[in-house]
């Protein structure tokens, strides 16, 4: 089968809700990157094959096919199409297992990536769903179908946040613990100018906004989101956020053809489904799943980046795979760097490429929960 390379990626800056980017609109958000990613790169513009982008909640500033609306706005080429892709949190990961699908079925060869999701413009309004916006209904309700398969289980984040943490024997303390952790990590890896490279600014934002100075008592005296899930606060979830990020994703023909350098070869992409209700463990599985198929052990991965939706998932995910805690999300998680839904699989990617290129490590894995208990594996190896 034809290989598949990343040749670059890069994000915008993470901006905290109501924060410096709050104001830009969805497709502009989105262009940034996109402009970013064809003025880096020596391939004419009107040879790429195809944008793909994740995007959760494609109504108001994000409706319209956004992939394709974002191309048009930073003024690149009529011919080159773009898609939009929701798997809730996992949007542009998928994103970017389709383009490698696409390089490794020879029937592309240039193909851009990535994310956008404005939090501030398109608030979420609930637990239920990544996205769940405001002034919609239970996406449940009425269902004759999944009443009969699952009936009033409760299709909620924070249930299944509080349900991993009690099965896994995860305290408030340990999370808190946890979270504390990734804002220090996250500061530490801006003041030492490690998302520099990666980080295209935007509107006299230069660094991510979100993390926080926080200490334990602080955490300590947040309220829990609701009286039945204790140990769930706001201090453990992931941020509302508003970013995008954007990769280049080609076939050898491409790197011969316009003199690339690749930076990594996509080594295995799969996804898995788990139990909606669980909601946010198929991680755990995914992960298994993945190195079986890649003939690999979690030894062989010299650094993972799992999406932070909350400290439990991730502690979790940590008990069964037995892995470093400090080759995890080495740089902070969503936590401190913020959460922006359709974006965050190429922005975890993209920290991802950094972090092993800056240590030099070999293999790195990026996982995520999604709604409805689903998750993608990707598994890279930096060239």
């Amino acid at each position: 089968m034809a290989e598949a390379y990343i040749v670059d990626a890069l994000r915008s800056p993470t901006g905290k809700r109501k924060g410096g980017l709050s104001h830009v609109h969805a497709i502009d958000l989105g262009a940034h990157v996109l402009k970013a990613l064809v003025a880096r790169n020596p391939i004419p513009a009107h040879e790429y094959d195809d944008v793909i982008f994740g995007c959760v909640d494609t109504i108001g500033s994000q409706a319209g096919d956004i992939a394709r609306t974002s191309w048009l706005a930073a003024d690149l080429p009529l011919n080159v199409p773009g898609t939009t892709v929701d798997r809730q949190c996992g949007s542009s990961q998928q994103a970017l297992h389709f383009a490698a699908q696409a390089v490794m079925s020879g029937t592309q060869d240039v193909v851009a990536v990535g994310g956008v999701q404005t939090m501030t413009q398109i608030p979420i309004s609930s637990a239920m769903l990544a996205g769940q916006p405001l002034g919609f209904a239970d996406p449940f309700s009425g269902s004759k179908g999944w009443q009969a398969r699952f009936g009033d289980q409760p299709v909620n984040q924070f249930y299944a946040a509080q349900r991993i943490a009690d099965h896994w024997g995860v305290s408030r303390a340990q999370m808190e613990a946890f979270a504390l952790e990734s804002h220090r990590r996250a500061l530490a890896a801006i003041a030492g100018g490690l998302f520099t490279r990666e980080t295209v600014p935007l509107e006299g934002v230069w660094y991510d906004e979100t993390p926080r100075e926080t200490t334990l008592e602080k955490m300590a005296s947040l309220e829990s989101v609701g009286a039945e899930y204790p140990s769930i606060t706001a201090a453990v979830s992931s941020q509302t956020c508003d970013a995008s990020a954007a990769l280049l994703v080609v076939s050898e023909a491409a790197l011969k053809r316009y003199g690339l350098t690749p930076r990594a070869r996509i080594h295995h992409i799969s996804v898995r489904g788990d139990d909606p209700i669980w909601h946010l463990t198929a991680p755990i599985e995914a992960t298994r799943h993945a190195l079986k198929k890649a003939g690999m052990t979690m030894a062989d991965i010299d650094r993972v980046e799992i999406n932070e939706a909350f400290a439990s998932v991730v502690m979790a995910w940590a008990k069964e795979l037995d892995y470093d805690p400090a080759r995890t999300n080495a740089n902070g998680g969503a936590i401190a760097l913020g959460h922006p839904l359709g974006a965050t699989g190429a922005r975890l990617m993209t920290t991802l490429l950094h972090e092993l290129e800056r240590t030099g490590g070999r293999y790195g894995l990026q996982t995520m929960c999604e709604g409805g208990g689903q998750a993608n594996v990707t598994i890279i190896e930096r060239l």
